[in-house]
């Protein structure tokens, strides 16, 4: 193999593997700060979501700008469980002073609660089979990864 054969040769490696680089650095920003996916399933969230899954679309910058409400579809970093991220709905922000049923199956005994600042409330759209705030109280806004916003 000539010297010139050689050098084609590793250009050509060269500039593929700066492309898949290129790729993937622009995979990890658009997943890491603009958008990202999710697959939700089980029953915390019924009837939104179905209980075999639905796969989801999520942006970042909301979140990141301070821009989510109540009634927006959240991923969040399980506070239980920091390897998992889950779905919930954000039913209160800092501030706001939030009633609910402790335990739903078994009682109607409610308790309020006023969310700290720097902290949301979240909440399964199903109160029967969901693990939530009124489970482990209110969740830091750090843990919030994106508001839902297509299914």
């Amino acid at each position: 193999m000539s010297f010139q054969q050689w050098s084609a040769l590793v250009k050509e490696g060269f500039n593929v593997t700066s492309f898949v680089a290129t790729y993937f650095c622009f995979l990890h920003v658009t997943n890491t700060y603009l958008f990202t996916h999710a697959w939700v399933y089980g029953p915390s969230m019924l009837p939104t979501f179905s209980v075999t899954g639905n796969l989801v679309l999520a942006e970042r910058v909301s979140t990141r700008l301070g821009k989510v409400g109540r009634g927006d579809v959240v991923l969040i970093r399980s506070p239980q469980n920091p390897r998992k991220v889950v779905t919930k709905r954000l039913v209160g922000m800092e501030g706001d002073k939030i009633t609910y049923v402790v335990d739903p199956k078994n009682s109607d005994r409610r308790e309020t609660i006023v969310v700290p600042k720097g902290h949301v409330w979240i909440e399964g759209d199903n109160i029967y089979a969901t693990s939530d705030s009124r489970k482990f109280g209110p969740v830091p806004y750090g843990l919030l990864h994106g508001r839902v916003f297509c299914k």
